[in-house]
């Protein structure tokens, strides 16, 4: 038997891809059942079941669709650049056809010269 002591927060393990996809397999290989293989890695089976859920419901509705399976990661990323490209811009960004407008209009007066005011003289 084994005991494992575990000090401090280590926080909770993370799977990647390719190890939840072999403990996955090794779930599917005949005899073997998710409880059995959950043991012998030492994770909860409820853990699997809910890794072969999704992998299911996944596959099930790309097929339903008609396309690829994509990762919810990705998904986020793409509506995060949606939300920024639908943003309205701030106010301090003018209409540039506004500025054009202003500058046509700009060009065709005529320039006005001043003339310089006349000195006063500063010594009263």
């Amino acid at each position: 038997m084994r005991i494992e002591i575990v000090t401090g927060h280590a926080g909770r393990r993370r799977y990647g891809t390719e190890e939840r996809l072999v403990l996955m397999r090794e779930t599917m290989q005949a005899g073997m059942m998710v409880s059995a293989v959950a043991r012998l890695h030492g994770i909860s089976p409820s853990l699997l079941w809910n890794w072969r859920r999704r992998m299911s419901q996944g596959g099930q509705v790309a097929v339903k669709a008609d396309e690829n399976v994509v990762a919810v990661s990705r998904v986020r990323e793409l509506e995060q650049r949606v939300r920024d490209l639908e943003r309205p811009p701030g106010r301090k960004i003018v209409d540039i056809e506004t500025l054009q407008v202003a500058l046509v209009a700009a060009r065709g007066k005529k320039p006005v010269w001043q003339l310089p005011s006349p000195l006063r003289d500063v010594s009263r």
